[in-house]
């Protein structure tokens, strides 16, 4: 009885040795994930928590100044019945969403209970044809 539970035994753990052991042919391709990609794809992004629950954008308007470089107007609403402080930026993009090496430093923008602020950018060149306005809790 005792050799045959040995056998037994020593079967199984050959069978998980050598199950640990298969692996999946390679190589795999990038796996897409929405946690470092959100500023490729939207214009406006909170990149904190504190800031997803205390702010939202109300609206984005873009024109083109008359020497070809691009203006951004962000309307920036505070949705808590108290005073919030944070700090806020633009990040210009080439057509194929490069950045322009235009980025705008952060400004710290104050905003009363339930208020709207229109927050203003301009690129610096030409280039800029698309953007990303990042906002993040005052630091």
């Amino acid at each position: 009885m005792k050799i045959k539970s040995l056998s037994l035994l020593a079967a199984a753990a050959s069978l998980v040795l050598l199950a640990g052991c298969a692996t999946e042919p390679g190589p795999f391709t990038p796996q897409d994930t929405t946690r470092y990609t959100v500023e490729n794809t939207e214009k406006f992004v909170l990149l904190d928590k504190p800031t997803q629950t205390s702010v939202t954008c109300t609206g984005l308007q873009e024109r083109v100044l008359g020497d070809g470089r691009l203006e951004v107007v962000a309307n920036v609403k505070n949705r808590e019945n108290r005073r919030i402080q944070v700090q806020i930026n633009a990040v210009f993009k080439d057509e194929q969403g490069f950045s322009t090496n235009d980025e705008t430093p952060f400004q710290t923008l104050i905003l009363a209970e339930n208020s709207t602020e229109a927050v203003r950018f301009t690129a610096m060149n030409t280039l800029a044809k698309k953007y990303t306005i990042r906002v993040r809790q005052a630091r």
